[in-house]
């Protein structure tokens, strides 16, 4: 029988940081508001980033920041959101907030969004007469799907709501508009007993979870969906890809059809929240063994070994939060002094998550 409780739970929250970083200054958890009229209110105007930072014997270190924070600018430059912050300043405002909040390891949420101008006020879908305003916070978060999900996986549907048109809504940037896609999803597959659900694109073809990018591996080749199949193109999701080529693992991205998942030898999430977890069914036809696979099983060792800093990985993705320079004070106007000096310092170039899609000139 369903429990009437499951869409209630939510991914267990251990510690909040006790500040947040507010357009190059920190500030009282507490301090952080908005006005109830704001545009991002009214009309879904943010885009945002989830990052991880993961506890090593070195500290705590954060995944592929450079990276996160490129992708944050793109999706702000796709809705026009000229703000005039830096990957610099950003990179080392994460890095000042995770210092500052004493976490080991925690969950970053950077976001800008369109905020209002009381003494001007707009109130139209228009969004240029609003100011915009850019925020970091942090918590120490427990994995996404469950803990025991990711040794055991998860069981999955296929929703009854397709991911959106890329002409529609840019599935590239990660908006929170695009967002209201994403509960459906959840929250149908949540009502009907699941953990998560797949959603196909407008074609019929497999796109991605809520939340997450999906890989299929048959016949001992990893498959993905493209970026044409109206998915985000995920940091996770491309360091998977990295690892299944030092791995020596084959890997395609191509069109996937619903019918594949059924048949699959294995299947699994990526995502920056729910990292690797294995799906074990769909639709309740069980996958493969009906637990996680030894392909996945490798991917995801691989994957947290890196992340534990045990593992060299394929570029520079950790930030080590305590060997970097402290966080630059901010100046008179809110702007953080020699940002671009102390990030540098701080976080080294990374390889573009996107490289390897040549088609591509977006993060």
């Amino acid at each position: 029988m369903f429990s009437e409780d499951a869409p209630k739970k939510d991914v267990k929250t251990v510690r909040i940081a006790s500040e947040v970083w507010h357009d190059g200054r920190f500030i009282k958890w507490d301090d952080a508001r908005i006005h109830v009229m704001s545009h991002v209110i009214h009309y879904g105007s943010s885009v945002f980033e989830g990052v991880r930072c993961y506890s090593t014997k070195r500290g705590p270190a954060i995944y592929r920041l450079r990276e996160h924070m490129k992708r944050l600018l793109n999706s702000a430059k796709i809705y026009r959101m000229d703000h005039g912050r830096t990957i610099d300043e950003l990179c080392a405002a994460a890095i000042g907030l995770v210092k500052r909040s004493g976490l080991d390891q925690c969950y970053l949420r950077p976001i800008i969004f369109r905020s209002l101008d009381e003494e001007r006020p707009a109130f139209g879908v228009n969004p240029f007469p609003n100011p915009l305003s850019c925020y970091i916070g942090a918590w120490d978060w427990g994995k996404y799907l469950g803990d025991e999900a990711i040794e055991q996986g998860v069981d999955v549907c296929v929703s009854t709501w397709n991911r959106l048109t890329p002409n529609s809504m840019p599935a590239m940037a990660k908006a929170g508009a695009n967002y209201m896609n994403s509960q459906l999803i959840k929250m149908e597959a949540l009502t009907n007993g699941y953990a998560e659900g797949i959603a196909l694109d407008d074609r019929g073809f497999v796109s991605e979870g809520s939340g997450e990018n999906i890989f299929l591996v048959h016949d001992g080749k990893v498959i993905t969906p493209p970026l044409s199949s109206s998915i985000l193109p995920g940091i996770t999701r491309d360091s998977v890809i990295q690892i299944c080529r030092q791995l020596d693992i084959p890997l395609v991205e191509e069109g996937v059809q619903r019918a594949a998942l059924y048949i699959a030898d294995e299947l699994f999430f990526t995502g920056t929240a729910a990292e690797v977890t294995p799906i074990r069914s769909v639709d309740r036809v069980q996958i493969g063994a009906g637990k996680r696979g030894s392909i996945t099983a490798r991917i995801q060792q691989t994957f947290f070994e890196i992340t534990k800093g045990e593992r060299p990985a394929p570029g520079d993705w950790l930030t080590y939060v305590n060997e970097t320079q402290p966080s630059p004070v901010a100046d008179n106007n809110g702007h953080p002094a020699n940002a671009d000096r102390a990030t540098r310092a701080a976080t080294a170039e990374a390889t573009d998550p996107m490289s390897s899609y040549s088609a591509v000139v977006t993060d």
